[in-house]
């Protein structure tokens, strides 16, 4: 019999599994060291001010002691914004440099194609903060897919962000599957473009999407 599945608030002892979770899926399914060497620095660069900054905006799915999926919100882009440029990314370039990451070849191949992508104007997406301010972030573990953790995890996220009168919400994806299944849950694309940084592992340049939902 399969163990029942249960969304809660995100608890500080979730953070490892959270951080796996995150660089396992981190690229259209591809285990992060075909991109990077170091699963901790993108662990950061994914989930640290979230666990660390805002975890009350924090969501995991839990399959006994297990966790197998989460969702990772902040409701106040601009805030968050602010944070990563004035703390994180500090820390993160700081950790970069001392564990020597740009010295070998993976590290620099990647970095080269996110430069590429961000010259070509691959990154670039119009403000919808003033109508969506809230963001979130969510991944659930190959195993436990096609459940309906999805849904329950961005319906227990929705309901917290009801509460505190927040007025729309807004996610990227870059996958036609993820951008069916936010539509399925009362998304809408707000933009569209393609992303061409992954093109040298997976083959392709991916699309990617802007969703949002008034609440």
């Amino acid at each position: 019999m399969t163990t029942e599945i249960i969304i809660r608030s995100f608890h500080p002892n979730d953070r490892d599994a959270v951080r796996r979770i995150s660089t396992q899926t981190a690229f259209l399914g591809n285990p992060a060291t075909r991109f990077v060497t170091d699963e901790a620095v993108l662990a950061d660069a994914l989930t640290l001010y979230f666990t660390d900054h805002e975890p009350e905006s924090c969501f995991v799915a839990v399959q006994g002691t297990r966790v197998c999926g989460y969702l990772l919100g902040a409701k106040n882009a601009g805030d968050m914004e602010k944070t990563m440029r004035n703390r994180i990314i500090p820390g993160l370039l700081g950790k970069i440099l001392r564990r020597g990451l740009l010295l070998k070849k993976i590290n620099l191949q990647f970095l080269w194609q996110i430069a590429a992508s961000g010259c070509r104007g691959e990154f670039f997406a119009p403000d919808f903060t003033h109508t969506y301010p809230a963001l979130f972030h969510i991944n659930i573990d190959e195993s436990c897919r096609r459940q309906h953790i999805g849904t329950a995890l961005i319906d227990a996220y929705k309901g917290i962000l009801r509460k505190e009168s927040v007025c729309g919400v807004h996610c990227g994806t870059m996958s036609d599957p993820a951008k069916q299944f936010f539509e399925k849950n009362g998304f809408r694309v707000l933009f569209s473009g393609k992303r061409s940084y992954l093109r040298y592992r997976v083959g392709y340049a991916v699309p990617y999407y802007v969703m949002g939902a008034l609440l």
